[in-house]
């Protein structure tokens, strides 16, 4: 095959250490050399290999997609782009899927798997992932670990109210939200010590207090010092979790109100912040659902040609498996997890909106395949609509709940003309002027 790459390295990463190869020409003009070294993942070791690779004029460097120890490689390597020899090109970072470029059986070693990886990149047979820019990488740190703490917060609100159940307090029988201004003051009450239902009650604030004889009962119970130490480890706990979330909230904010996506032909790249607000135009999808979407595929559509391809990428694509005639299953594939959650749960809450297209595409679906797998198709159609919102910096515009019945009226009228006669009724249709 021919040499597409002359300076190519292949690292295959470990969590100790990584072995690197180095394919360049022969001195003597004929062939091919390659020259394999071990370093440390230590960041003094991993700039040592940088020098060497600089040294050698490598242009393209390959490593496989390691768990996270890709990562220190990756960031001392993207350091230096632009720093190497020559021209002050520098060298192409490239991450490819380890699935993709695995060894055949047998003789396998650290050593061999770096050597193929030099080998498969030097004729161009490696295709890169998609590797976000830095700050799109912080995004991505800050709103995954919000959601797991958002999630931490959750269990813990269900921890409590088990505990108020073994309590035989009934406080969510009667009010909807037990961690509400009026819930906090009861249970910051009882476990003060109080145990006078009827004192208890006249703490309901707003429109809870309408339901002053109710929260009587349910605030009676065998609420005893074990469960007010359990009770107000959970409020300390979910204080704490609160006070997180929102220092977590205003980095996020000031990254989006402080950042701008690149440039796109020759023009002005998008600001953050009108990202995240054409993708808070879609139906189901709220402000830190948009930014969770920009964290996880970025605000430069130009790293996916189409929107298909960011569908493919995402795993939300359906699958294309055709053989002998045969259609196979078209599951999706597993892409981004976390980006496929925060879109699955913007479809069921466009799927709870009125006279809206998604919602209207939910319905339609879910009568046929089940309303999960309509979920999911929807979630693909919003990041369709996300991909050409960010690539034409333009808002949503929704094509309405009718819009089925509007692009093909004859087959509508089939329908229901069709389900009259099966009713027992003779219909004459007249067109109206």
């Amino acid at each position: 095959m021919d040499v597409l790459i002359e300076r190519c390295a292949g690292i295959d990463i470990g969590k100790d250490e990584v072995v690197a190869c180095v394919r360049t020409p022969a001195p003597e003009g004929r062939g091919r050399r390659k020259q394999t070294r071990t370093f440390a993942t230590f960041t003094s070791s991993l700039e040592a290999m940088a020098d060497w690779f600089a040294a050698e004029g490598v242009r393209a460097i390959a490593m496989e997609a390691t768990g996270s120890y890709w990562k220190p490689v990756w960031y001392v390597l993207e350091d230096r782009q632009g720093q190497g020899p020559g021209q002050g090109q520098g060298w192409e970072l490239m991450l490819v899927n380890a699935h993709h470029v695995k060894i055949l059986p047998g003789r396998k070693t650290d050593v061999l798997d770096a050597e193929w990886l030099a080998e498969l990149l030097e004729h161009g047979l490696l295709r890169g992932s998609f590797v976000p820019p830095p700050v799109i990488r912080q995004l991505r740190d800050l709103t995954r670990y919000r959601k797991r703490l958002i999630q931490d917060h959750t269990s813990e609100c269900q921890r409590i109210q088990k505990t108020l159940e073994d309590a035989g307090i009934k406080l969510d029988s009667v009010a909807s939200d037990v961690l509400g201004v009026s819930g906090r003051a009861m249970l910051a009450a009882l476990v003060a010590g109080e145990r006078d239902p009827n004192v208890l009650a006249e703490l309901a604030k707003g429109r809870l207090r309408k339901k002053i004889p109710a929260l009587r009962q349910a605030l009676r119970g065998r609420f005893t010092a074990h469960h007010a130490t359990l009770i107000g480890l959970s409020l300390e706990h979910t204080g704490y979790l609160e006070g997180a979330i929102a220092r977590l909230d205003d980095r996020v904010d000031t990254l989006f109100a402080t950042h701008t996506g690149p440039d796109r032909d020759g023009r002005d790249g998008i600001p953050f912040a009108r990202a995240r607000d054409r993708l808070d135009t879609i139906t189901g999808v709220g402000k830190r659902a948009a930014e969770t979407i920009i964290a996880e595929i970025g605000v430069d559509m130009t790293r996916f040609p189409t929107a298909a391809h960011l569908a493919s990428w995402a795993g939300l694509a359906p699958g294309n498996n055709i053989t002998g005639g045969r259609r196979g299953s078209g599951k999706t594939t597993t892409g981004d997890v976390w980006l496929t959650d925060i879109l699955v749960q913007c479809a069921w809450s466009a799927a709870r909106t009125r006279d809206t297209y998604l919602s209207a595409q939910f319905w339609r679906l879910a009568r046929r395949i089940g309303k999960k797998k309509a979920a999911v198709a929807v979630a693909h159609s919003i990041l369709v609509i996300s991909w050409h919102l960010l690539s034409g910096d333009c808002d949503y515009t929704d094509l309405g709940g009718d819009y089925f019945t509007r692009r093909n009226t004859d087959r509508q009228r089939d329908r229901l003309v069709g389900q009259l006669h099966n009713l027992g009724y003779r219909v004459t249709l007249d067109k109206t002027a």
